[in-house]
């Protein structure tokens, strides 16, 4: 990736790609990278640090960038620690560097740093308020639970440049070449998912700016073609549907579950349906799994009975997709126990709490493994499901 971003504006982040986990539980083959900032000018300003994984390589790149020069200005975007660590190295590297933020940043800082004379570095900006550096001319945003109640993003208008924070990232570090919309969709519903209202609001202060380049807190900056990645946030903000198909998500013990499952995935495909996705939520990744039941318009939740519930697998899934405000969906369901099924009921219960979920009627219930019956009762749950 190009380091220069204008002539004045340049990439000082880095790519991660020894992790495991990104917030302890998203699996991020690809790596991760975490963006920061410097914009030079009559004032140079720092936008953002990176995560304590990557500060000898960040602090390298900056020191680089600056020339000799010393820092101004560090605006705050987002205090989550994979962009914020470093501030405390700056602020201790620069004790005449002021911060940047609003006032709910201000208020959030003291639990994670302890800076010397913070109230005489303060910069307090809100909504619209405007800072000039020389050329460049610096616009906030305030983004509130997008996806943390203190984010904030800036618009750079010499360049048309929007600082967009978390918005607009992607898993993925910025040296490997992959589809942007698949790893930026299980990074969004996954991580953001369940603030479309405050993502949508945003989105509407985003119409009034003339956005030329998008540089996020992950993920590479976004130069051409801004109309998509605005039209996909759109619609995973607004929870419509993405494309039509089936996400077929099941928890089975045994593999009876499992059998039933790839049958009725087998059976949807000769009723005509182009799309489905089958996940076995005890073993794939449950993230791709979130990604894809939001993706797709119809649901298929099969699940066997464990202790007079459901099997935790699925349990876990549908509390994740509640959490995230899974909504606007057509769902069947197929339930499978021994001697005293439990798993429909249970689903049911937790999928009464989520908003516009239209359930098939027929409802399957397999006794230990699929009969005759079962297999012309899913034929027919296929027809229901998809007509």
């Amino acid at each position: 990736m190009d380091k220069q971003i204008t002539d004045e504006i340049t990439y000082i982040g880095v790519d991660d790609k020894t992790i495991d986990l990104f917030e302890s539980q998203y699996i991020v083959p690809n790596g991760i990278s975490y963006n920061s900032y410097l914009i030079k000018d009559e004032k140079n300003i720092v936008m953002d640090t990176v995560d304590k994984r990557a500060t000898d390589e960040w602090y390298k790149n900056l020191q680089m960038a600056l020339n000799g020069e010393t820092i101004d200005y560090l605006v705050i975007s987002h205090l989550e620690p994979d962009h914020a660590y470093n501030i405390q190295k700056l602020c201790d590297s620069y004790p005449n560097m002021k911060i940047i933020a609003n006032e709910k940043i201000f208020a959030f800082i003291p639990q994670f740093f302890h800076i010397q004379n913070l109230d005489k570095r303060k910069v307090l900006v809100g909504e619209g308020d405007i800072i000039s550096i020389g050329k460049h001319t610096l616009q906030f945003i305030m983004a509130p639970m997008v996806h943390w109640p203190e984010v904030m993003m800036t618009y750079e208008k010499n360049n048309k440049i929007l600082f967009s924070a978390d918005a607009f990232g992607k898993f993925g570090a910025l040296d490997v070449q992959e589809d942007w919309d698949c790893e930026a969709r299980r990074y969004y519903f996954n991580i953001v998912g369940k603030y479309g209202m405050q993502v949508q609001s945003v989105l509407n202060k985003a119409k009034s700016l003339d956005i030329k380049t998008i540089c996020p807190l992950h993920g590479p900056i976004l130069t051409k073609d801004l109309g998509h990645y605005l039209e996909k946030y759109n619609i995973w903000s607004s929870y419509k549907p993405e494309n039509k198909g089936v996400t077929i998500a099941y928890a089975s013990i045994h593999g009876n579950t499992k059998e039933a499952a790839e049958q009725f995935a087998s059976l949807l495909k000769e009723e005509g349906e182009e799309k489905v996705s089958l996940f076995d939520l005890a073993r794939d990744d449950l993230a791709e799994a979130i990604e894809d039941a939001f993706r797709y318009d119809k649901l298929v939740l099969a699940a066997a009975s464990y202790n007079s519930e459901v099997f935790p697998p699925m349990q876990n899934f549908l509390h994740q997709l509640k959490g995230k405000n899974y909504q606007k969906r057509k769902i069947a369901i197929i339930e499978n126990g021994t001697w005293a099924p439990s798993a429909a009921k249970k689903m049911l219960e937790i999928l009464e709490g989520m908003k516009d979920i239209t359930i098939c009627e027929k409802i399957i219930t397999i006794r230990s493994r699929m009969n005759d019956k079962n297999k012309q009762e899913m034929r027919e749950l296929a027809k229901e499901l998809i007509k």
